[in-house]
């Protein structure tokens, strides 16, 4: 029997490259949705040839569920993911985990006395070009690491579609922030790479907009190994290449179009997604990456390992915990920002 999902919210725009992923499988079925926008829920269902439940619970109860993607606005994760886990059924969410820790702990909670499964849904993790730098660094290729910088970064705060009043991503109240919902990957992505941090200094504010909270933000990470991790998040970039640094007393590591800002404009001939340079091999290597993955290839690539979760053919993108601590990271950013000093995690 396929897995059979269902979705909480049509709000987050991400939910619909994972269902048309799923579309294509024979192991898992998209059956219902529910919206608090009727008309945005009516659409999405009809979409994806799902069934709208006008109510909540109704969805909730449904026995031809398992598993729901919860992808409503971020202030709201909480509350969907606690009522989902109370009605037995597991939990996909949508990044970041929540806007307060407090929220955070009331979803690990709600995972935790219920027994449901649950994975946080970072395409980062997914995407094989950054699986290969995790391996790469597990395996010492570049030796001590000292510092890596990652950008992620978008243009859509100069898009006036996006830019729009009404639109919940620039809501104060419903998202936080730019650097709160987009750079979230980031965090995770460090902590995935080199562990908890100790320490942030961080800069974030409105440099060239007003339409959101914030459109750029540059965190200073430190890590238990002394590492340094820059992290570099925008919202008003409109072109890049370079996405992630490794410097290592070993080798370097550059990966390149690795996310949208980088992969929506024209590459270069012959691009390198993906290249290293080591001390016993004093040259630059491609490592024979592809180097046209479309952004919306990468958000697609969740779908298939949550339904292998979900089957019990692997573990979990990401950890009720792990998403915890990615939170902890972008709140001490914003701490850090406000108060002009180094927080300690």
């Amino acid at each position: 029997m396929p897995v059979r999902l269902g979705v909480v919210s049509f709000a987050h725009g991400h939910v619909h490259a994972y269902l048309n992923a799923i579309a294509a499988m024979d192991d898992a079925v998209a059956v219902a949705g529910w919206d608090d926008g009727v008309e945005r829920g009516r659409q999405g269902c009809q979409q994806h040839d799902m069934i709208f439940e006008p109510d909540l619970d109704a969805l909730l109860a449904r026995a031809d569920i398992d598993a729901v993607f919860v992808t409503s606005q971020t202030n709201r994760h909480a509350e969907h993911a606690v009522a989902a886990a109370e009605a037995g059924k597991a939990v996909l969410l949508q990044k970041p985990m929540a806007l307060t820790l407090t929220d955070c702990d009331l979803i690990i909670d709600a995972v935790q006395r219920h027994g449901i499964r649950f994975s946080m849904c970072y395409q980062m993790r997914c995407d094989p070009v950054n699986q290969r730098m995790k391996q790469l660094v597990e395996d010492g290729a570049v030796g001590r690491i000292a510092v890596v910088r990652r950008r992620h970064a978008i243009p859509l705060l100069l898009n006036r579609d996006f830019a729009r009043p009404g639109n919940w991503h620039i809501d104060p109240v419903a998202n936080r922030g730019m650097f709160a919902d987009d750079a979230s990957h980031a965090a995770d992505w460090f902590y995935w790479m080199l562990g908890r941090p100790v320490s942030v200094m961080a800069e974030i504010d409105n440099v060239i907009t007003d339409v959101a909270p914030d459109d750029n933000g540059v965190a200073l990470f430190r890590f238990a190994g002394r590492e340094m991790g820059v992290l570099l998040n925008s919202s008003t970039m409109l072109a890049a290449e370079a996405t992630t640094e490794i410097y290592g007393d070993q080798g370097v590591m550059i990966q390149n179009y690795g996310d949208l800002s980088s992969s929506s404009v024209p590459r270069p001939p012959h691009p390198i997604a993906l290249k290293l340079y080591r001390t016993d091999d004093p040259q630059w290597r491609d490592l024979g990456l592809p180097a046209d993955t479309a952004q919306g290839e990468r958000i697609a690539a969740v779908a298939r390992p949550v339904v292998d979760y979900l089957r019990g053919r692997r573990g979990p993108i990401a950890t009720a915990a792990e998403g915890r601590v990615g939170v902890e990271m972008i709140l001490a950013a914003y701490r850090s920002a406000e108060e002009g000093r180094r927080i300690t995690l």
